[in-house]
C-alpha cells in the first residue's frame, strides 16, 4: 500500500543538488569518481586530519548520501523488545528471522559538524527473516536531490522524506523477500528523472523490477524476472535518447527501457548472485560478477537488441580476478576493481579490455566489502580492517599512503569537495586537513 503525508511542497527548502554531491552510493558519475574539483587528503588516522566524529546507532553498511549541507544515513537497531503486535508477516517468516522489534531509521547530519539535524524512525517491526552478520538490516543505500530522499529497507518498506524529515510516502507492500542463506536485502535503489527503480531478485519465484513515481510512489511499471537471489543495484543511464535500465541478474544481465520497463537485450555468462553496480563509459556499459567464478562483460549499447551473447554487442570479457562485493570503479577511461573480496588489485582499459596491472597486492588490506573511489588523482581502496590504501590513478600501480582507524569498514567511501567520509562499524568519520 502507499502511505502519503500532507506535505506543503511551496515550503520546502533546500540547497540545490550540485554535481560535487554524493548523493548516491556510486557518486555523482555513479562509477565512484568524485566531482573534478574534489581535493579531499590522502593521509588520516584515527587521530589525524579527523574533522569531527560522530556515533551511529544500531548497525549498516549502507554508503551515506550528500546534498548541500544535508547528509543521510540508514540504520537498524534491535530494541531487545519483543512486539505487542500482531505480525503482517506471520505467513511468511523464516527460520533465522528474529523475535525482537527493529527500529528502521533515517538519520540527517550536517556535513560540516557532523551534529544530527534530525533522526525519523520509519518502520518499527519485527522482520521476517534473517540478515547478514555483516551487514544487519540497512545496507541499501538512501538516495537524494536535495530536496527529498529516499531510503529502501526492502521487505520493510521504501520511504520517502523530505530533507527536513517529513514521511512523504511509504511502500510496504512490495513483498517478502525470500534470499538464499537467509542473508536479507540489500540491493540499493536508483534514481533517474521522476523514475525510482527497485529491483526485487528472490528465491521463491517472484523476482521482478519495478519502477515507482519519485514523488507518489505510486507504481509506474512493473516487469517479472525469472532470476534467483542477486545484490546488484541498476544503473540507469540515458543513450540515444532513451533511458536505459541496466540490471544484472544470476541468469542474465537485462536492459530495461526506463519508460514502460519492456526488455530491450540480454547477456548471458555472469556468475552466481550478482552483486556489483554496472558501470557505463562512451556508449559502453560494464557488468562484473566474481563469485564461485569470475566475469566481466563490456557490451556495446547501439544496437543491442534480444540476446547479445557472443554477438558483436559483446565487445570483450573477461573471466579472472573479478569483484564479487565491490563494484569496479571508473577513472580517467581506467577500470579498477578488486579480485573477489579481497585486497588484490586489477586495473584494465575500459574500451579494451587490456590490462595496465594485475593481481597488484594491497598492503594492509586482506578482506575487502568497501567499492573503491577515486579524486584528484588518487584512488582510494578500503578494507574491512579499516585500512584505506591510496594508490595514484595511474596505469602503473603505486602505492601513496596507507591510513587505518580503529574500527572496521564495510560501506563505501563518501568524496565531497576537501572532505571524506568514512562510515566505520560505530561511528561516522570526516577526514579533511
Amino acid at each position: 500500500m502507499i502511505k502519503q503525508a500532507i506535505v506543503s511542497w511551496f515550503f520546502i527548502t533546500s540547497a540545490p543538488l550540485l554535481l560535487a554531491d554524493w548523493h548516491q552510493w556510486r557518486g555523482p558519475h555513479f562509477n565512484g569518481s568524485a566531482a573534478a574539483d574534489a581535493k579531499p587528503p590522502t593521509t588520516w588516522s584515527a587521530t589525524t586530519n579527523v574533522h569531527w566524529k560522530q556515533a551511529i546507532p544500531g548497525r549498516g553498511s549502507g554508503t551515506p548520501v550528500i546534498a548541500g549541507d544535508d547528509l543521510f544515513v540508514v540504520t537498524a537497531v534491535d530494541t531487545g523488545k519483543p512486539s505487542q503486535k500482531p505480525d503482517p508477516a506471520a505467513d511468511h517468516r523464516q527460520d533465522q528471522a528474529p523475535d525482537t522489534l527493529h527500529q528502521f531509521i533515517v538519520l540527517c547530519l550536517d556535513r560540516q559538524s557532523g551534529k544530527e539535524k534530525w533522526r525519523k524512525v520509519v518502520a518499527e517491526l519485527v522482520p521476517h527473516s534473517g540478515a547478514h552478520r555483516d551487514h544487519f538490516y540497512a545496507s541499501a543505500s538512501p538516495i537524494t536531490d536535495g530536496k527529498h530522499v529516499w531510503a529502501h529497507f526492502g521487505s520493510r518498506g521504501t520511504y520517502c522524506l523530505t530533507v527536513s524529515g517529513e514521511v512523504v510516502w511509504s511502500r510496504t507492500d512490495l513483498g517478502y523477500m525470500v534470499l538464499r542463506g537467509g542473508f536479507g536485502d540489500g540491493s540499493s535503489p536508483a534514481l533517474h528523472g521522476n523514475h525510482l527503480v527497485i529491483p526485487w531478485d528472490t528465491e521463491d519465484g517472484n523476482s521482478y523490477i519495478i519502477a515507482l513515481d519519485k514523488m507518489t510512489g505510486k507504481t509506474k511499471w512493473k516487469t517479472e524476472r525469472d532470476q534467483i537471489s542477486s545484490w546488484a543495484t541498476p544503473l540507469i543511464v540515458e543513450h540515444g535518447g532513451k533511458g536505459i535500465v541496466i540490471q544484472n541478474g544470476v541468469n542474465f544481465v537485462r536492459a530495461y527501457d526506463l519508460e514502460t520497463g519492456k526488455e530491450l537485450w540480454r547477456a548471458a555468462g555472469q556468475t552466481t548472485r550478482p552483486i556489483p553496480t554496472p558501470i557505463y563509459h562512451e556508449g559502453i556499459v560494464l557488468v562484473t560478477s566474481g563469485h564461485r567464478g569470475a566475469f566481466l562483460g563490456a557490451y556495446q549499447l547501439d544496437g543491442a537488441k534480444g540476446d547479445i551473447t557472443g554477438t558483436a554487442n559483446e565487445l570483450w570479457t573477461l573471466d579472472r580476478n573479478t569483484p564479487d562485493v565491490p563494484s569496479a570503479l571508473l577513472s580517467n577511461g581506467r577500470l579498477y576493481f578488486h579480485s573477489g573480496r579481497n585486497g588484490i588489485l586489477s586495473c584494465v582499459d575500459a574500451k579494451t579490455g587490456e590490462a595496465h596491472y594485475t593481481r597488484q597486492r594491497l598492503p594492509e588490506i586482506r578482506n575487502v566489502y568497501s567499492s573503491p573511489v577515486a579524486a584528484n588523482g588518487h584512488i582510494y581502496l578500503t578494507g574491512r580492517e579499516g585500512n584505506t590504501v591510496v594508490i595514484e590513478d595511474s596505469p602503473e600501480f603505486k602505492v601513496v599512503a596507507t591510513n587505518a582507524l580503529d574500527e572496521s569498514v564495510d560501506a563505501s567511501l563518501v568524496i565531497d569537495g576537501a572532505h571524506l567520509y568514512v562510515r566505520g562499524a560505530k561511528h561516522l568519520y570526516c577526514i579533511a586537513e
